[in-house]
């Protein structure tokens, strides 16, 4: 049936899953949460394969209309100084102002209207991370933050986008930009939104590299993580597999790494005059790169002290990350996806923890997922797991179903430490 655009859907999980307690005292689990969350994925049968499906991303057209307001921050921490953005979405506004500066429907807080931000309401808040090179205005993220931020009463949410630094027309501060691991913004944004609003519960949502940096933030996190729990689309998880993969065919190396390289070289150009200020930059080579691997091997690779960039790689993917994260987590990933490919999904590792449930679809692309009419099937599953998490599960009394796991480990000195990673902040 998969010719009809009928995707099948599989389940990969921890044989014990997470326990939960629903708000009507009844129990469940985070696999039948996420099996609930989940309906058919019948996507457009003229797009019938990966590579139409992510080639249709393609066309532009502007996606559900959010609204921002953009809130720069100055990072507190000396070693990852600089400015970024976060994009919060307000209510359509009266008279549709127009900030040519920014990405469309953007505008800046004013002074007075950003001190009169907090509040003490109780309405469930979702932090997005985007996919690379994106911002707050992509359609594939809009298409989820629609239907939380539109709901009506004591349904609706609140939500943010923490851009990228220099992603989303946000002009850097200093020569540092981001990488796979860039937790830092996304650290500081979540603690300041806890302290300014201190009632709400906080949601995460990654898509992408964003889906990357969310899982190895939660992973950094661990049991103090201030996100009640999380959902992540197309997340590439192994980093070095996947741009092995990409540089093995034709269409992986020409189309989807030329194109990445290519938007991560007018990034970085565009932040010339900062970004030149790192002396382990050299812009006759970035300027000579083609690929994605040959731009992280020019530029991530000289910014982070990695010798390679399959070093930077296998540092920064968050497979690993799984087994350090302690908030449900639920990963919704096609099979079919050229970028964020099969090979590198975490199937035995999910397995591993009873905190995270992978769903996989056969059909769907790299955050395509296109059903007939242009909708995004990912945004159903990730919606009403939100949804479900926020409004009828108990996710204050989540018991640490980590600490019931046997050990493996039959060497009293011997341990394994997921979040132990080779680059560290000295």
């Amino acid at each position: 049936m998969e010719w009809l655009g009928h995707a099948s859907i599989s389940f990969t999980n921890c044989a014990t899953p997470l326990t939960l307690t629903k708000k009507d005292g009844t129990s469940t689990d985070l696999l039948s949460v996420c099996e609930e969350s989940t309906p058919p994925c019948r996507l457009n049968p003229l797009l019938f394969n990966g590579h139409v499906q992510t080639m249709w991303t393609a066309i532009k057209n502007d996606g559900p209309p959010i609204f921002y307001k953009r809130k720069l921050f100055e990072n507190e921490d000396p070693a990852y100084h600089g400015s970024f953005a976060v994009d919060f979405v307000v209510p359509t506004p009266s008279n549709t102002e127009v900030d040519d500066t920014l990405p469309i429907r953007t505008t800046y807080f004013t002074e007075e209207a950003f001190e009169g931000i907090g509040s003490l309401d109780s309405r469930p808040m979702l932090v997005v991370l985007h996919g690379l090179s994106g911002g707050s205005y992509e359609i594939y993220l809009k298409h989820v933050l629609a239907p939380l931020v539109a709901a009506e009463g004591d349904r609706q949410w609140e939500a943010c986008v923490v851009n990228s630094r220099g992603c989303a027309m946000h002009k850097i501060t200093s020569s540092i930009l981001y990488n796979a691991r860039a937790t830092w913004d996304c650290r500081q944004t979540v603690k300041w939104l806890r302290k300014k609003f201190p009632n709400r519960p906080l949601f995460g949502a990654g898509f992408s590299l964003g889906a990357n940096i969310l899982t190895n933030y939660i992973g950094e996190e661990g049991a103090a993580c201030e996100l009640k729990s999380a959902v992540v689309c197309s997340n590439p998880w192994n980093l070095d597999t996947g741009s092995l993969a990409l540089q093995r065919t034709w269409l992986g190396r020409e189309i989807y790494s030329k194109t990445m390289g290519s938007n991560m070289k007018k990034l970085i150009e565009r932040h010339h005059d900062e970004a030149s200020k790192n002396p382990a930059l050299d812009f006759d080579k970035i300027r000579n790169v083609k690929y994605l691997h040959e731009f992280d091997r020019e530029v991530q690779g000289p910014t982070w002290g990695y010798p390679t960039e399959g070093a930077y790689y296998r540092d920064a993917s968050s497979t690993d990350s799984l087994f350090a994260i302690r908030i449900p987590l639920f990963a919704i990933n096609a099979k079919d996806d050229p970028i964020a490919v099969d090979e590198a999904l975490p199937y035995e590792e999910v397995k591993q923890t009873p905190y995270a449930v992978l769903c996989t679809t056969s059909l769907g692309g790299h955050l395509s997922w296109f059903e007939i009419g242009g909708h995004r099937w990912h945004a159903r599953p990730a919606v009403n797991f939100l949804n479900k998490m926020a409004f009828e599960i108990d996710i204050d009394h989540v018991v640490d179903s980590a600490k019931e796991l046997p050990s493996k480990d039959h060497l009293s000195h011997a341990r394994f430490h997921p979040m132990n990673r080779k680059w560290m902040n000295e």
